[in-house]
């Protein structure tokens, strides 16, 4: 597959003649990032399959519309984030269930996962993460596993970038504290 910039991919798809080409284009350059963003959120991987598909739907619904005030990858993490954490929500509010309940479900299903192929310290690592707040969690996860850029994370969350390194900072030290423990 030829590599096209970003610029060239949403000239081509606002070309009706190659839209739907130019639309599998992103889809294949950015489906394996968004992916495992999501897996990161929601943990299992038929869920994060399901949001992921989710997300492309909107992106294809609003990419029409895409203003390029922000780069297509921030633009599609956005939507990725606000899917996962929709879907969150959505389980949460379906079961009735309290965010700690859902908490040890996503912890409890770390360690029943087939496609989970970490060791133990991976898996407490992934539990320490499940346990922090949800921004906590979102912006540790950027971070550290997708080397994101605190100006990147800005614009997807629309805060400044001193909340970001708080967040992140917290997120480390609440995690160096769990990792202690037993």
């Amino acid at each position: 597959m030829n590599s096209y910039s970003d610029k060239e991919l949403l000239d081509m798809y606002r070309i009706s003649d190659t839209q739907n080409f130019a639309f599998n284009l992103i889809v294949r350059k950015y489906q394996e990032r968004i992916y495992w963003h999501i897996r990161k959120i929601v943990v299992n991987h038929d869920d994060a399959d399901d949001v992921v598909q989710n997300t492309f739907l909107k992106v294809w619904g609003g990419l029409q519309n895409f203003r390029e005030d922000s780069q297509l990858f921030t633009w599609l993490y956005r939507i990725a984030t606000n899917e996962a954490l929709t879907f969150l929500k959505k389980k949460k509010t379906k079961y009735f269930l309290p965010i700690v309940d859902v908490e040890q479900q996503l912890s409890n299903t770390i360690e029943s996962d087939p496609y989970f192929d970490g060791n133990e310290l991976q898996a407490k690592l992934q539990k320490a993460i499940i346990r922090l707040p949800e921004k906590q969690r979102l912006v540790f996860n950027m971070k550290y596993f997708d080397e994101m850029k605190y100006e990147e994370m800005s614009e997807i969350f629309g805060t400044s970038v001193g909340a970001l390194k708080a967040s992140f900072h917290h997120a480390v030290k609440k995690i160096e504290k769990y990792l202690e423990e037993d």
